[in-house]
């Protein structure tokens, strides 16, 4: 698909999603209308009640299946996630994300959990969680990437990581299991973070996985830091410190983080403005081959193979990630393997500008004797059932609350391309 120059980033979205994001974003972006949206999401995600529970309300079920589960995910079955995946690569994604929505989030005491599969036996827990996410390998393909909850194997994965013990052999086989097939595939694989009580466990099973299965230049498994944790750079600095020691590729997924609400606030950055700092530090320091809080000119040439995958929907950092990355490939400078991508329906217009940028990167140096390698833009997604999606939807919720300027400009964004569509 080739731009004009008149064309805006924007100009390639599809005109359903772009009224449906208009509305969406619309709503997210006006305190009035917000609110009780919020108030409704939390309360779908803790009520026993049949009036709020979707699985027993059809009314409830369809609403939410057709504007905010429409927005944010990618369907409910196969043929549907398919169906988007391909839509999305059509537009001119590389690749996407996708994850599995089943999920367990802890309560404030860390012993309240709340689970679409409730009920189940535990081992038959970890057996679904595995088959699910297998069920998700089949939907997508070479250089995709699948997200990987442990919480969704249960109570076994849940008691052993509040313990900080290894990795119990249920949960062990069934993610070599995964791994495997992936790696069969060429499928890539990023456990995602989940809260501070089991994070520490969750670092320690996942560098145990890049131990085993990161022994070539790119990475099968990547681990997920939090940039608005205080102990981001030094967590960092540990994996690039292992990865260098041990000599396996350090696969990093960056993001601000997304569980403020059900975490212990003094680990986290007092201020908007330290995350930001903590977050671009990181991204850099990867992309310049440091250690995080050292200068540029103290890079170590005992350095690991790193591959980042920057996930953020700020487009400042976005941008800065990318200048310095092009600086250095330009100037012939060693730098990582470099991906970029945002969630389906936030920051459509940063997701949408990196793919102009690509575009523009890749014809700018056609011609060129050595290919340059390209940042590629992706797209993140989760699949599964409305219920088993809700504590996703919240936090997406909690994520737009939190950014308010940020969905006021995309929302600006989406509709001023809706407006020059109309009008010419």
């Amino acid at each position: 698909m080739t731009l004009s120059k008149s064309d805006t980033p924007l100009s390639v979205m599809p005109t359903g999603i772009l009224l449906r994001s208009v509305v969406m974003t619309s709503v997210m972006s006006s305190p009035l209308l917000f609110r009780p949206c919020l108030a409704l999401l939390r309360k779908l995600t803790e009520s026993k009640s049949l009036l709020f529970d979707e699985s027993r309300n059809p009314i409830l079920k369809a609403l939410l299946r057709h504007t905010v589960y429409a927005h944010f995910n990618a369907g409910i079955n196969k043929e549907e996630v398919i169906k988007t995946v391909k839509e999305l690569k059509r537009i001119g994604f590389k690749g996407v994300n996708l994850g599995y929505g089943r999920e367990i989030v802890l309560g404030t005491n860390h012993g309240q959990q709340n689970t679409a599969a409730q009920g189940h036996n535990d081992l038959q827990m970890v057996e679904e969680w595995k088959q699910g996410t297998l069920q998700t390998l089949e939907m997508i393909g070479p250089g995709d990437f699948t997200a990987i909850k442990f919480t969704g194997a249960g109570p076994i994965a849940m008691e052993a990581m509040l313990k900080g013990q290894n990795m119990p052999e249920p949960i062990s086989n069934a993610i070599n299991e995964v791994c495997e097939s992936a790696a069969r595939q060429g499928v890539r694989i990023w456990i995602d973070a989940e809260q501070q009580a089991i994070q520490h466990t969750i670092d320690s099973w996942t560098i145990d996985l890049m131990r085993k299965y990161n022994r070539d230049r790119a990475p099968l498994v990547y681990n997920t830091i939090q940039g608005y944790l205080k102990g981001a750079r030094d967590n960092t600095t540990r994996h690039i410190k292992l990865a260098a020691a041990e000599g396996w590729t350090l696969g990093v997924k960056l993001v601000r983080g997304a569980y403020i609400e059900h975490e212990d606030r003094s680990l986290i950055h007092d201020t908007k403005e330290d995350t930001d700092r903590s977050y671009n530090d990181i991204a850099s320091a990867l992309i310049e081959r440091r250690l995080p809080q050292q200068p540029a000119s103290e890079a170590s040439e005992n350095y690991p193979q790193v591959a980042l995958f920057l996930a953020s929907h700020n487009k400042d950092s976005v941008r800065n990630a990318m200048r310095i990355y092009r600086q250095r490939v330009e100037s012939g400078q060693p730098t990582i393997i470099l991906e970029t991508g945002q969630l389906q329906g936030m920051a459509d217009e940063v997701s949408y500008e990196l793919l102009q940028a690509d575009r523009e990167w890749s014809a700018a140096n056609s011609g060129a004797a050595t290919t340059k390698p390209i940042p590629m833009a992706y797209k993140s997604l989760v699949w599964g059932t409305v219920a088993e999606c809700m504590h996703f939807l919240h936090r997406r919720a909690i994520e737009n609350r939190g950014a308010a300027t940020r969905t006021e400009r995309m929302a600006q964004a989406l509709r001023q391309e809706l407006r020059r569509r109309v009008f010419g």
